[in-house]
């Protein structure tokens, strides 16, 4: 039941985005929706949890450094690009970029990751999957050089790079997530937000200034994103990975695509190019290769 509600929170934040981008510029949706959750995540730590890390010792300092890289990767970052990247693609298809996020986990793990190594069935799973948001990002332009492309092609595609790029920062957030010393994961996410809001906050005033007062619908977005996506979805994650264990969660992956085409198509009436779903069908059965033939193999050893 929590991984289905945590696939619709996430599935409807890039709604929460085009909602938003009516009223605000795409650095002050960032910066918005993370102070906001940052706040409220920050109070619940400190009155009903671990409180902040401390810092006086080298394991202390370097989870400091986790949760500065967790801000960066994990937020100031990816929801930046997406931000600025809805301005141009539909919200469909930033939503299937986020199930790229466990394929660009991968390879990164091999590397930095002790014990993760790849596999031959991940290799395989990553090329077929990869393949996948080659035609989610060329579309009906491949096999043509980006020079040769007019300048609404190239802003498309660099919009649907950034969507791309923002699901890559996210693998990054994972693997410093998994690399970091034991800390709860309140404590860890309400660290991360506050110094995520503290780079992002100047940043959006300097380059998009104070926002004015916006109408009902971009105030709607922006809230929903700060309160479900990035603020309720941490609690949420705490609760599935106490249960579950964090494996289950990459279950997730599935369903957000899936939650932001229908939510995308149905509210926002978008329209949805069949190289869309191709490309989503690739990238999952890449996904599904990549994470159950290893599984299945193991279960089928003991």
């Amino acid at each position: 039941m929590i991984l289905t509600v945590l696939g619709l929170i996430w599935g409807a934040s890039f709604l929460g985005v085009e909602m938003a981008l009516t009223g605000y510029g795409p650095i002050s949706i960032a910066a918005g929706r993370v102070a906001i959750a940052a706040i409220i995540l920050l109070f619940i730590a400190v009155f009903f949890g671990d409180g902040l890390p401390r810092f006086d010792t080298a394991t202390s300092r370097r989870i400091w450094l986790h949760c500065f890289a967790m801000g960066l990767f994990t937020n100031v970052l990816p929801f930046t690009l997406l931000s600025w990247g809805q301005q141009i693609v539909t919200s469909s298809f930033a939503g299937i970029c986020m199930a790229v996020v466990p394929l660009f986990v991968l390879p990164l793990a091999h590397y930095m990751v002790p014990g993760e190594r790849m596999s031959l069935a991940k290799g395989v799973g990553f090329l077929f999957g990869f393949s996948g948001v080659v035609m989610l990002v060329g579309g009906d332009q491949l096999g043509l050089s980006f020079a040769l492309l007019e300048s609404e092609s190239k802003l498309m595609m660099t919009a649907q790079f950034a969507c791309v790029m923002a699901s890559c920062c996210y693998a990054i957030g994972s693997i410093n997530t998994r690399l970091c010393p034991p800390i709860s994961t309140l404590s860890y996410s309400a660290t991360g937000l506050m110094l995520g809001s503290i780079m992002l906050l100047p940043t959006a005033f300097y380059i998009e200034g104070i926002p004015a007062i916006p109408e009902t619908g971009a105030l709607a977005g922006m809230l929903y994103l700060a309160i479900f996506p990035t603020a309720l979805a941490t609690l949420l994650l705490t609760v599935l990975i106490n249960r579950a264990g964090p494996s289950f969660l990459s279950l997730v992956n599935y369903q957000v695509p899936v939650w932001a085409v229908l939510i995308g198509t149905i509210a926002l009436s978008e329209a949805l190019p069949g190289h869309f779903i191709s490309a989503l069908a690739i990238i999952l059965t890449g996904l599904a290769i990549s994470q159950f033939y290893d599984r299945w193999r193991t279960q089928r050893a003991r």
